[in-house]
C-alpha cells in the first residue's frame, strides 16, 4: 500500500456539497427506494412529519403523501441524534470523512462542475490525453435549482448545514454560498 501511494497518481473528484445533498435526496428519496426508505426515511417521517406509526413501505408513505421531503433531509441532518446512533451514509457524509485529504496527498482534485475541463486537464498530467478521451458532460444543476432545493429550508438551518460540511467547502475550495446562507 505504501508503495502504491508514493508511486501511483492519486486524484479525486469532488462536488458542492449542498450540489451533493440534493443529488442524494433526489437519487435515494424521490423515488421509491425501499431499502433507503426503511434505513433513513421512515426516521425522518416518523420525527420530522410527526408520524408516531409511519407508513411501513415508502410506497405507502408516497401514497399517503407522506414521504420525507427535502427539508426533513436537512433536519436529518441536524439532529445530533442521527451520528450518535446511525453514521451518515456515504452518500451524504461529509467529503473529508470519506476520503481523507488531510492523510492522502492526491496529486489531483478536480470538481464536478467542471468536469469536462478538469478531467481534461487529468488526462493531460497521466500523459494519456491522446489515448483516452474523457466523454462529453452536461452539468444540469444552477445556482437557480440550488436556490429553489434550499427555499423550504429555514435560513438558521441553512446557516448549520454549511457548518456541518464547512470543511468540505473550504478543503475543496468551493466558495461560501452566500445567496443561500445569507437570504
Amino acid at each position: 500500500m505504501q508503495i502504491r501511494l508514493m508511486n501511483y497518481t492519486k486524484f479525486l473528484f469532488v462536488r458542492d456539497p449542498f450540489v451533493r445533498l440534493i443529488s442524494a435526496f433526489r437519487d435515494k428519496f424521490q423515488p421509491i427506494n425501499e431499502p433507503f426508505y426503511k434505513s433513513y426515511g421512515k426516521t425522518m417521517v416518523k420525527l420530522y412529519r410527526n408520524q408516531s406509526h409511519p407508513p411501513k413501505t415508502h410506497k405507502e408513505a408516497v401514497a399517503l403523501g407522506l414521504q420525507p421531503t427535502f427539508y426533513n433531509f436537512v433536519q436529518y441532518l441536524l439532529d445530533p441524534r442521527t451520528e450518535k446512533y446511525v453514521p451518515f451514509n456515504e452518500h451524504w457524509r461529509q467529503m473529508h470523512h470519506l476520503c481523507h485529504p488531510c492523510m492522502l496527498e492526491y496529486d489531483f482534485i478536480g470538481h464536478q462542475e467542471t468536469l469536462q475541463e478538469d478531467a481534461e486537464e487529468l488526462l493531460k498530467m497521466l500523459e494519456v490525453e491522446n489515448e483516452i478521451k474523457f466523454p462529453p458532460t452536461k452539468n444540469a444543476t444552477t445556482s437557480n435549482l440550488i436556490k429553489e432545493w434550499f427555499k423550504t429550508v429555514p435560513r438558521e438551518d441553512r446557516r448549520m448545514l454549511y457548518k456541518l460540511y464547512k470543511w468540505d467547502f473550504k478543503i475543496f475550495g468551493f466558495k461560501r454560498p452566500d445567496e443561500i446562507l445569507d437570504s
